[in-house]
């Protein structure tokens, strides 16, 4: 056996490989250039230049890895999102393209409410700390607080906040239990919400393989959005916005639940780029 591998045949095995099992086939050019640091143009420009055996191995132990399941995110160490690069494993959920389009909002009702930015942010549930690494290094002018009850999530999401140099303070705790006594201006949370019921419907690589103290919550996967309304009024400033990550099936529910807490509120639902509702936002003006 050779101790050199040509990187173009190596490629083509891989993802000959994992369209065998099902999986996307991009997949093993993403991996590829994660063992060899090199960007997609990079790789490109490589294709006749060769691999050692070790580097073969190890880039084919991972292939082998998500072939079985894992997600690519768990075999890099990271994910991108919002413009930068979060670590992940298994303690946090994956971060979602989904959860940039609350970003948006919430920095686009900043601008309209609070246009001096200096204002104080709350972010329940932090997981990997994306929502509140990132509103802190979009609005370096807020202070921004994070709750999780998973002392392994906050180590993940220290470990971003100091990668992207962002003055976060990380509390562990119940949802809002943690942040009892003070008073916030935008309070934003991507809870656990789906349905026990529903998990068959997931991929193997989201069910075997992300936290299920992330994914899933009791009463169809409202229970939560319900735990947290009852406590948000006491914790919200006037004015104050709250800014919710729904499942696509709830979003009347828990718009109905932020109405009854805040009836002089502007609550509205608010669809995702797949135009499936993904957002319910609370304005109290």
């Amino acid at each position: 056996m050779t101790d050199k591998i040509l990187i173009f045949e190596a490629l083509n095995g891989a993802s000959s490989f994992l369209k065998e099992n099902g999986r996307e086939e991009a997949v093993a050019r993403l991996l590829l250039q994660h063992e060899l640091g090199l960007s997609h143009a990079g790789l490109l420009a490589s294709m006749r230049e060769e691999m050692d055996r070790d580097a073969f191995n190890r880039y084919w132990q991972r292939i082998e890895h998500h072939a079985a399941g894992t997600p690519v995110q768990h075999l890099t160490g990271y994910e991108e999102f919002y413009g930068r690069s979060f670590a992940v494993n298994e303690h946090v959920l994956i971060p979602r393209p989904e959860t940039e389009e609350l970003i948006e909002e919430a920095l686009r009702l900043i601008a309209l409410y609070f246009p001096e930015k200096k204002i104080k942010i709350a972010d329940i549930g932090t997981g990997s700390g994306i929502i509140a690494v990132t509103m802190k290094c979009e609005i370096p002018e807020a202070a921004v607080t994070a709750t999780d009850i998973s002392d392994q999530a906050l180590h993940m999401a220290k470990k971003n906040a100091e990668g992207q140099r962002a003055d976060v303070t990380f509390l562990q705790g119940d949802l809002t239990e943690p942040l009892n006594g003070e008073t916030w201006d935008m309070i934003l949370s991507n809870p656990p919400y789906i349905a026990y019921a529903e998990a068959t419907e997931l991929s193997d690589s989201v069910r075997d393989f992300e936290p299920h103290l992330a994914l899933f919550a009791d009463n169809n996967g409202l229970a939560l959005y319900e735990k947290m309304v009852k406590q948000l009024p006491e914790l919200l400033k006037k004015p104050g916005i709250i800014g919710f990550e729904i499942g696509y099936a709830q979003g009347e529910a828990v718009k109905n639940m932020l109405k009854a807490a805040f009836p002089e509120a502007n609550v509205y639902v608010k669809k995702d780029i797949n135009k499936k509702d993904r957002m319910v936002f609370c304005v109290n003006i």
